[in-house]
Parts: C-alpha cells; structure tokens; sequence
C-alpha cells in the first residue's frame, strides 16, 4: 500500500510540474501589453522552478527507495522551495497592486515587504538544518509565523477587492486552503509522516489558483 501511494504521490509532482509549467508559459504567451498577465507567468514558473528543487529529488526517493543518498538534496529543495513561495507571494501581491486600486498602498507594500524579508532570512539560518532527517520543529514553527503573516496579509488584500476582478475573486479562498493543508504538516508531519500527504491538495490549490490567473 505504502509503493502504491508513492507512486500515486510521484504521478501527481509530475502531472503538477508540467501543468504549472504550462499556465506559466500560456501565461507569458499572452503577456505583451499586459503587465498583470506577464507577472502571473513569471510567477508561475518561478513555483515550478523552486518546487522542482524538491519534488525532483522526492520523486527520485519514492522510485528508488533511497532517501539516505538524496537526503541533501531534498532538504536544499525544501530550502529553496521555502523562499521561491516567499517570492511567489510577493508577486502574487505585485498583482493585486496592479489590478486594484489600494487606499494606503504604502502600508500594505511595507507590510507584505517586511514579512517576506523576515522569512527568507529565517530560512537561510542554519539552525534549521534542512538536511537531517528531522529538522527542529521549533525552526520550523519560526520561519512559517513570517511566512503564515504574508499569505493572510495577501489574502486579505484579495478579500478586500474580490469583486474588482471577478476571475480572481476566489484567490483570496485558495490561499486560505492552502495555509489550511500546510498547517498540519508544519505542526506533525514530524511525528507521522503520513501528515505530509496534505501536500498534494495543497499543491492543487496553487494549480486551481495559477488557472485563475488565466482570466487576467
């Protein structure tokens, strides 16, 4: 059972890789003359290239069994995938700036600023030590408060204006569920690994919210 979900797990990463890929490019395609669309594509593919780091070497785990001689490996991907969604939230924000018209936009820009530089600093410190096998939770928990700040400030922002763009007025819903799936995983996926499969509807979610992005 345990081969079964692996290999569901790494069909998954795959389909999600090159679904997110290609938004990204159609994305892009349609950019010029269109700020909004040009940072959705540059948004999208920079989630594909920072999950890649990890999901490459996790698919190469569940194929192979091995996971002492990529252990490295996937904790640099964690690593780099913990700052590319960092990014892609600032972006995310960099949208919403160019598509409604913030009142205050200076406390909103200093505020998601702020909290972006604070987790990606905390993500850089080697008291996490992404590569053991079990990370301090407690580094854990730190890094993500930032982190769990700057996805509700952003969806926020997009509660705030969801009726100024209708196809994106169910970004704010998609950031909530994806905190929602995430949680669990930052709290226990230590203590039962079975947790982090919490990471495939959260995954869905950025796809559900990239396919959004398409109406711009």
């Amino acid at each position: 059972m345990k081969r079964v979900f692996g290999r569901v797990e790494a069909v998954f990463d795959i389909l999600y890789l090159a679904a997110a890929t290609i938004i990204g490019v159609v994305l892009l395609v349609g950019a010029p003359g269109n700020p909004p669309r040009f940072w959705a594509g540059v948004m999208a593919l920079l989630l594909v290239g920072g999950d890649a780091f990890h999901l490459i070497p996790r698919i190469r785990v569940i194929l192979s069994g091995d996971e002492e001689s990529n252990r490295r490996a996937l904790g640099r991907g964690k690593q780099i995938t913990s700052i590319t969604m960092t990014l892609f939230y600032v972006i995310l924000y960099h949208i919403g700036t160019l598509i409604f018209a913030i009142p205050n936009a200076e406390v909103w820009s200093f505020s998601v600023c702020l909290l972006a530089m604070v987790r990606i600093a905390l993500c850089i410190l080697p008291q996490n030590q992404w590569t053991k096998r079990y990370p301090p939770v407690r580094w854990g928990i730190l890094r993500n408060i930032p982190f769990f700040a700057l996805g509700a400030t952003v969806a926020a922002l997009f509660f705030v204006f969801r009726k100024a763009s209708p196809g994106l007025g169910l970004v704010w819903l998609a950031i909530i569920l994806s905190f929602a799936f995430y949680l669990p995983v930052v709290l226990w996926a230590n203590r039962n690994p079975k947790i982090g499969m919490l990471m495939l509807p959260k995954t869905a979610v950025y796809v559900w919210l990239l396919i959004m992005c398409l109406s711009l």
